[in-house]
């Protein structure tokens, strides 16, 4: 599925994502999140740790949401959900370094918690742009 021509700069550019997962206890929950999205692929791409609770509620229910704000106008955004396609091992923290370049210009030598480390491959269902 691809995202509104009028909004995929918002993918592009090394903005925010806020992830929406579902907790056990069937809560929302929502987190920033650094993200890289695929055009080619049509995936969005996230590193996340397997030690941690949300890890845990995405095995259990691999519908997320996501929220994607313009900073330079607050009221544009574009908001995809969809679902957790696979869950790759990172164990050398490629991954984050890549996206550690793409958020903060440099990526660090060694990532500490590599041998926790996975790749999140999300498959949006739906687009909503504003």
């Amino acid at each position: 599925m691809k995202p509104p021509a009028s909004h995929v700069d918002l993918l592009d550019r090394p903005l925010f994502a806020h992830l929406a997962t579902v907790t056990a206890g069937g809560a929302p929950l929502v987190n920033p999140m650094w993200f890289l999205w695929d055009a080619d692929a049509e995936l969005v791409r996230m590193t996340h740790t397997n030690n941690r609770h949300n890890y845990r509620y995405l095995l259990r229910e691999p519908r997320v949401a996501l929220s994607i704000a313009d900073p330079d106008d607050q009221y544009r955004y574009l908001q995809l959900r969809g679902v957790v396609d696979a869950i790759d091992p990172d164990p050398t923290g490629g991954f984050f370094q890549v996206l550690a370049r793409r958020y903060r210009g440099v990526a660090p030598q060694e990532v500490p918690d590599r041998d926790v480390r996975v790749v999140l491959s999300i498959r949006p269902t739906a687009f909503k742009a504003r």
